[in-house]
């Protein structure tokens, strides 16, 4: 087996993705403080905030279609570049005397646009950089786990340090950098693509319309999702009646900082171990492992000693680490090459729109039957929902063949992968 890091186009590939993880890592520490000292203001901050996840949101479908449709390669240094623009502009804002919120907010929408993008593109971009199925794929798409885990981890502590010395507009400069970094790289790499024939560009609607249907075809895909929305929505419960919970009931500011930094400790050590485990039936394993996030709930939910609620959380993040390496290489495999963004679209789209739901409802639980009530009924359903996947029977069919590639028993003729049969391009 050939490592992913040998391939010359992976290796340029790895770079640019993790310059724009890191990038990304950066922001929500850096922007977040810069509203709040430029506004003191609350509703200014959910503002910002809300432009840039919101045009996320709304542009992930249409993001969908246009990494489909056009060079992968070039979709993502544009997303890349549109981002040093912005982060660029954002910094000369707050280098400045008089900043403007609402030109800010333009900006983190548009920013939000490119990282749409982006999201739908990279399963494109690994298939490319790394054409083999099987555990070359799961390698790399561990590496990218592992990449981004660590990202994670040193991003707040990176925009903590500069903001400390150099101020918060320098942050966004080193931002703008990065993602200078990143799309340098995707100027340089070279990458199979094949043009989509005239015939076959027909209306964006269309175009949408193609990628849910592909979603809908598949059985353990689209209840996958379920579970992976589940999981987003009761993480944000407990991300967001964690804090309180620690600094109020259980020895402070500091509790939460373990609760954390075991999380980034497990994010990491589930993605290196995604590298090495080939599970037979790769969806089963992973949608079991996210069920693991009921431990943390149910601990938080009966007061349990910190030491044990940190390792708890450390536990649960790891199964997060594992799975998503498992399930882009699944679905990198089975996935038609010429849909794989917009089926990639949707994913991010259930995943990240569950979050919000989980924020809203959390403190009208706790108002409602105190701190107990939220994090037991959010144990009890992402258990059940996750493992309740295990009745599935494609989801129990997906499994390794003999040779590592992932097939389907149950699948739909219109689920075969075509064989890449392009050419590589500078």
């Amino acid at each position: 087996m050939t490592h992913p890091l040998r391939l010359r186009d992976f290796r340029l590939l790895f770079v640019s993705r993790t310059m724009s993880t890191l990038s990304d890592a950066l922001v929500p520490t850096a922007l977040s403080l810069a509203v709040v000292e430029v506004t003191g203001s609350a509703t200014a901050l959910a503002l910002v905030l809300g432009c840039a996840l919101g045009a996320r949101l709304l542009m992930l479908p249409l993001a969908g279609v246009v990494a489909d449709r056009y060079n992968t390669r070039w979709v993502a240094f544009g997303a890349d570049l549109t981002r040093v623009v912005t982060q660029a502009f954002v910094a000369v804002q707050l280098v400045g005397h008089h900043p403007s919120i609402a030109l800010i907010a333009v900006a983190q929408a548009v920013a939000g646009v490119a990282s749409a993008v982006s999201l739908s593109n990279l399963s494109a971009l690994v298939t490319r950089a790394v054409p083999g199925p099987g555990p070359e794929r799961q390698k790399a798409n561990s590496l990218m786990g592992v990449a981004k885990s660590i990202s994670q981890l040193a991003g707040p502590a990176l925009a903590g340090a500069l903001i400390w010395a150099v101020g918060i507009g320098w942050v966004f400069v080193l931002d703008s950098a990065a993602f200078a970094v990143s799309a340098t790289m995707m100027l340089i790499v070279r990458l199979s693509w094949e043009a989509t024939p005239a015939s076959a560009q027909r209306a964006i609607l269309v175009g949408l319309v193609e990628g849910w249907t592909e979603v809908r075809a598949r059985d353990w895909y689209w209840i996958s999702l379920i579970a992976h929305a589940t999981w987003n929505l009761v993480a944000s419960v407990l991300l967001t009646l964690g804090p309180l919970i620690a600094v109020t009931r259980l020895g402070g500011q500091g509790t939460w900082i373990a609760v954390t930094q075991a999380g980034g400790i497990g994010l990491l050590a589930g993605s290196l171990l995604a590298g090495r485990a080939r599970p037979r039936r790769p969806i089963l394993a992973g949608n079991l492992v996210l069920a693991s996030y009921a431990v943390p709930l149910t601990f938080f939910a009966v007061g349990a000693p910190v030491p044990v609620l940190v390792a708890g959380y450390g536990i649960a993040m790891a199964g997060l680490g594992f799975l998503n390496p498992t399930w882009q290489t699944a679905v990198q495999t089975v996935i038609p090459q010429h849909v794989l963004a917009r089926v990639s679209s949707y994913d991010w789209l259930v995943s990240l729109a569950a979050q919000p739901l989980g924020v809203i409802l959390a403190p009208i639980a706790l108002h409602a039957g105190g701190a107990r009530l939220p994090f037991a009924a959010s144990a009890v359903l992402v258990a059940a929902v996750c493992a309740g996947t295990a009745l599935v029977p494609s989801v129990r069919n997906l499994r390794l063949d003999q040779s590592g590639d992932i097939s389907e028993n149950d699948a739909p003729p219109l689920g075969k992968a075509a064989p890449d049969k392009t050419a590589s391009t500078p």
